[in-house]
């Protein structure tokens, strides 16, 4: 997992702005919305803490043509670097209609999976709305099954507290099926439905036709 890197500090001093995953030695996944109009270049860093002047990985930013911020679909984009990245085992990606067979054999809904990020962690509650706090650390945490719909992976945290959610920041990062060590890559972090980040969230598939024809430009699926 790695973190997109701004050129500039944010206000705060912190530099990531979204994460994503290696899913082979020269391509990283993230989400469109991550990148601005007329993106090129994107740099990326796959430090577990973000310092500057850590090791940056440069590369051509590459938005699935077919995203438009109106409806917000095909929210996927890659970052295709020059040269392998060393030392880094690529995610491994889901074959076709693989969440749907799940869903079908009722193990879907026992599931656990792993959302990564360099996100916000524990949001506080101002008078005048939310606050969140960055610190270009990667986190992760466990969350469940809630529904699958057409192009869309929704998870939530289980009502005890013993899971946790996504939250702005961990937008283009990694959802594993089962622990992260699983290195199965089914679905990326795209929103939530709370300021809170502590309900659903909204991720997107990756085992679809629709994800699958933007990928299959850039790797070799299974």
């Amino acid at each position: 997992m790695g973190a997109l890197i701004g050129d500039t500090p944010e206000r705060d001093g912190t530099w990531a702005y979204c994460t994503g995953t290696l899913i082979s030695p020269t391509v990283f996944l993230t989400a469109a919305h991550c990148g601005h109009d007329g993106q090129k270049t994107a740099r990326v860093s796959f430090a577990g803490h973000y310092r500057a002047g850590d090791t940056l990985y440069a590369g051509r930013y590459v938005p699935d043509p077919r995203y438009t911020r109106k409806n917000g679909l095909y929210d996927m984009a890659v970052v295709v670097f020059p040269d392998p990245i060393p030392g880094i085992t690529p995610a491994k990606l889901p074959s076709l209609g693989l969440l749907d067979r799940l869903k079908a054999d009722g193990s879907l809904e026992a599931a656990r999976f792993t959302p990564v990020g360099y996100g916000s962690v524990d949001p506080t509650k101002k008078a005048h709305g939310w606050r969140f706090h960055y610190t270009d650390t990667r986190s992760q945490t466990s969350i469940s099954f809630k529904r699958l719909r057409g192009k869309w992976l929704e998870l939530s945290p289980d009502p005890w507290g013993k899971e946790g959610g996504t939250c702005y920041g961990d937008s283009g990062g990694p959802n594993y099926l089962g622990g992260s060590d699983s290195k199965l890559l089914v679905a990326t972090t795209i929103s939530g439905v709370d300021d809170a980040c502590r309900f659903t969230n909204l991720d997107y598939r990756l085992d679809t036709p629709s994800a699958r024809k933007f990928l299959g430009e850039y790797v070799a699926l299974p």
